[in-house]
Parts: C-alpha cells; structure tokens; sequence
C-alpha cells in the first residue's frame, strides 16, 4: 500500500516503512505524528482524492530533527559598485519514519496532527485571555501629549478640530505638503492663526514632533502663517 500526502507545501509518495525528511515539525523524537492531508491511497484499488481522501491518513514516527545541507547564496551587483554578497542557509528538517497508511478512521485514531514549527497553535489549546475592562470613554477635548522626552511646551492654542468644521489651507505655507498638513492635524493645528501665534518653545515643540529641526525657521512659517491670517480677516 502507498499514500501521497502533503506536508510544508510538498507532496510525498510514501509506503510503510520509508525514512524521509520533511520540513520541520512541532514534534519531539519518538512521538508519532499524523498527516491527514492525504492526496491518494492506493493498494489493491487507487483512491484519489478531490482534493483529499476523506477519512485517510499516514502515521509516522518522529526519528529527530535535523539541518539539511548548507545552501551557499551568492549574489554580485555588476552596476552597483560591484557589491557582493554571500549568504550560508541550513533548512531545519525533521526525520521520519512511516509506521501506518490509514485508508479509514483517521479522525478517531488519537493521534496528533503533524503541525509546522512555525503554524499558529491549534484554537482548541490556546488560552482565552480574561476579559479585559473597558476604560471610561472620555470626550477628547484635545490632541494626546506627547512623551516627556519631547523638546519645549506644547502650544496652548492646540485644537481638537477645526473651528466651524472648516480647517484654513495649511499647503500654502511653504513646505507643508499634504501628508504634512495631515500631521499638524493630528497633533492639532488647523488653522493659519495658530502658527502665527507660536513663540520660541512652542516651535521647539512642534520641530520635535514633526520629526524635523529647523524647518519652521528656515521656511518662515509664523510670518508667512501671519500674513495669511491677515487676509482671511
């Protein structure tokens, strides 16, 4: 009798008795193990499956897990300075022998499926984590503070939206695309009045924040942000 059976993405034609390495399994040596993705069982009749065969399995004894044959990855970039690069990779394999070809009966067999070292735990044994409280619900009045470690004061003029619902163009300050200006509205800065009010630790604060240095200055924002208030008045 032979099966084909599938395991870690390759198929295996298999007879009781055949050592063959796989790719590694959350087994330990000496236990047995079960594959139940069966392709095909054949003996005095083949059956194939569509795509597996219902109730087949192949049983198999864990011998130990192994390190395949070192791989060597070489790679050149002609155009890129000519870097090079050599990489060494042994795959984690795990030994097996096959002890049993199960036509029937593979769910009432109690042995355990052959799970993949790194496949997610089986959603029987993982452990439903207690209930957490859910925290008081509070009215968000304004942007969450930063860390400790943030350089300078955070403004005082800070929103938590834009007045009326209409936040000013902040993209026509130099320098402020649209990704920037949705930042400044996720710490909190919608309109062109707020920047013109900002002293010294206030852009100390905001430099941090928006992980720049020096920008605020170099590209004048308060004066320009000053003007543009100006006219909205």
């Amino acid at each position: 009798m032979f099966a084909v059976m599938k395991t870690g993405g390759k198929q295996y034609r298999v007879t009781p008795g055949d050592v063959l390495r796989v790719e590694k399994l959350a087994a330990d040596a000496g236990e047995t193990v079960q594959f139940n993705d069966i392709l095909m069982v054949g003996g005095d009749s083949v059956t194939v499956g569509s795509p597996m065969v219902s109730g087949a399995a192949v049983q198999a004894a864990v011998i130990d897990q192994i390190k395949g044959d070192k791989v060597i990855h070489f790679v050149k970039r002609r155009r890129k300075h000519s870097s090079k690069r050599t990489k060494g990779h042994r795959q984690h394999l795990t030994l097996l022998r096959v002890t049993e070809i199960l036509e029937t009966g593979a769910d009432a067999s109690g042995v355990k499926a052959a799970i993949g070292a790194g496949s997610a735990p089986d959603a029987a044994t993982v452990e439903t984590p207690a209930p957490v409280k859910e925290a008081a619900k509070v009215k968000e009045t304004a942007p969450v503070l930063p860390d400790a470690a943030t350089e300078g004061s955070r403004p005082d003029n800070l929103l938590a939206e834009a007045r009326g619902g209409q936040p000013d163009d902040l993209k026509k300050i130099k320098g402020v695309g649209p990704k920037l200006e949705g930042v400044l509205h996720e710490i909190g800065v919608f309109h062109f009045d707020q920047i013109a009010a900002w002293g010294p630790e206030d852009v100390a604060y905001m430099n941090d924040r928006l992980s720049f240095k020096g920008r605020i200055e170099r590209d004048n924002w308060i004066e320009k942000a000053t003007e543009l208030a100006a006219e909205k008045e």
